[in-house]
């Protein structure tokens, strides 16, 4: 079994300020940090920090061609990634002393997908394997028909939630991920066990893991539905935790390991990435990971 990540690389630029500006208010930030970042970049580096072999191609611009810089320490093959004439895909992140944040995104490069490029890259990839998506990037749509065609199995984050969604043909998804508001806006609920009834209905054959924030996570199929507390941690900075969770949740499902002790282990990434600064750079390898599951106690 081969993983792809096939999405985004973003440029970050993180604004460390007291509070989210609200309409109309100008404020000062405290601090700014350029890093590397985008949900695909993201994803990757995760898989590839649990000690997988992760695939990564995507779309990117001249300027960020310093993106792809020790990828391949993470673990990640990025020579599927190609440089376009549009400027590398931006964010801008506000992240507040409290460690929320929120995210404006500039697609750039991300959304100058080809069905050309596409297929080239799934062609070299079948049955079995695994394909990572989130909604950073266009023609999702085709990449979804096309590696059902393959019997690969997907893995869709559909965040941004937009009209793109709703062309996609969503049976064919293998596991959702999604967050609170993914998840309102996908089935029209709020509470967190009436989404995932909804999701069971509406995708019997799918498994869906719903992360909740400092209320924990779902993972939910045909044939369960688990809960997953969180793991206590000084919060820093939320973003890129969502990415870290299913990184290594995915690591968990291509090795074979049961629900439970996947769930909890990407709890456990997860609160490692929220007690630090940026996104890729915060992401935790399995060695920090078993170090945490001993110091807080977790039976292996």
């Amino acid at each position: 079994m081969r993983i792809l990540c096939l999405g985004s690389l973003n440029m970050d630029y993180i604004y460390q300020v007291s509070h989210i500006v609200q309409p109309g208010e100008t404020l000062t930030s405290e601090k700014l940090d350029v890093l590397s970042g985008g949900k695909g970049l993201n994803q990757a580096i995760a898989m590839g920090r649990t000690g997988m072999n992760v695939c990564l191609a995507g779309r990117i611009g001249a300027d960020g061609q310093w993106l792809l810089d020790g990828l391949e320490t993470y673990g990640v093959d990025a020579s599927r990634v190609q440089t376009v004439d549009v400027s590398t895909g931006k964010a801008m992140i506000q992240v507040a002393a409290d460690g929320q944040n929120c995210i404006l995104l500039y697609p750039g490069a991300n959304r100058q997908m080809t069905e050309a490029f596409i297929d080239g890259v799934l062609d070299e990839f079948g049955e079995g394997d695994m394909l990572v998506l989130q909604n950073e990037v266009n023609l999702l749509d085709y990449m979804i028909d096309r590696a059902y065609e393959k019997k690969m199995r997907i893995i869709l984050n559909p965040s941004p939630f937009d009209a793109h969604i709703e062309k996609c043909a969503l049976e064919k998804v293998s596991y959702f991920f999604v967050n609170e508001t993914e998840g309102q806006q996908m089935t029209g609920e709020s509470a967190p066990e009436a989404i995932l009834d909804t999701m069971a209905e509406r995708y019997p054959e799918s498994g869906v893991i719903l992360t909740l924030g400092g209320d924990g996570s779902w993972y939910s199929d045909k044939n369960c539905r688990v809960f997953q507390d969180i793991v206590k941690t000084e919060v820093v900075d939320t973003t890129g935790a969502g990415d870290t969770f299913s990184g290594y949740f995915i690591q968990g499902i291509a090795s074979g390991r049961d629900i439970k002790e996947t769930m909890e282990t990407a709890a456990l990434a997860a609160s490692i990435t929220v007690s630090r600064v940026g996104a890729a750079h915060a992401i935790p390898s399995m060695d920090e990971v078993a170090a945490m599951r001993k110091k807080k106690g977790f039976e292996k």
